[in-house]
């Protein structure tokens, strides 16, 4: 594979790991998409080796994100209801509020539902702090999970093929 080729896979990569901390685009996807595209193209039993570690990682970092935040925010209390009202208005925020709606409109969908549900500021403000640090923790595992399948990917390219 080129230079130039095995450059703008990278950039995907990196592209994919900076969409895991801006939502827009599907990161760990996106990252994995050129790690296989690499893998094609190489045609290598490195190649392989290295997608299949991709796939194992990005793959576990993926289950990972939903089971440990849900079970957090099981043990504090809040529902799927407000986490799924936080979501609709993120979704909103994004086409109405560009770049920085979906930060916005997730914390206030899920106080909102919250402040309904449990009538005080403090407990709906109590319970939309643990939601936004279940929705950090998800971001960080993926993060982790798919830098990673990078870091493989840049050590097999440096060192190995």
């Amino acid at each position: 594979m080129n230079s130039v080729a095995t450059f703008l896979v990278g950039v995907a990569i990196f592209v994919g790991i900076l969409g895991i901390v801006i939502p827009v685009l599907p990161g760990a996807l996106l990252s994995l998409a050129a790690i296989l595209i690499w893998a094609l193209e190489v045609q290598s039993a490195t190649g392989w080796i290295v997608l299949s570690a991709a796939v194992v990682l990005i793959g576990a970092s993926q289950v990972v994100k939903y089971v440990v935040p849900e079970r957090r925010l099981r043990e504090s209390g809040v529902p799927r209801r407000s986490m799924f009202i936080g979501v609709l208005l993120g979704i909103a925020g994004f086409f109405l509020i560009p770049v920085v709606g979906m930060f916005v409109g997730f914390p206030v969908g899920v106080y909102l539902s919250e402040r309904q549900r449990l009538g005080t500021h403090q407990d709906a403000w109590t319970s939309t702090k643990h939601a936004l640090r279940a929705t950090g923790l998800s971001i960080l595992i993926e993060f982790i999970g798919t830098s990673l399948a990078a870091a493989v990917w840049l050590v097999a390219v440096l060192f190995l093929v």
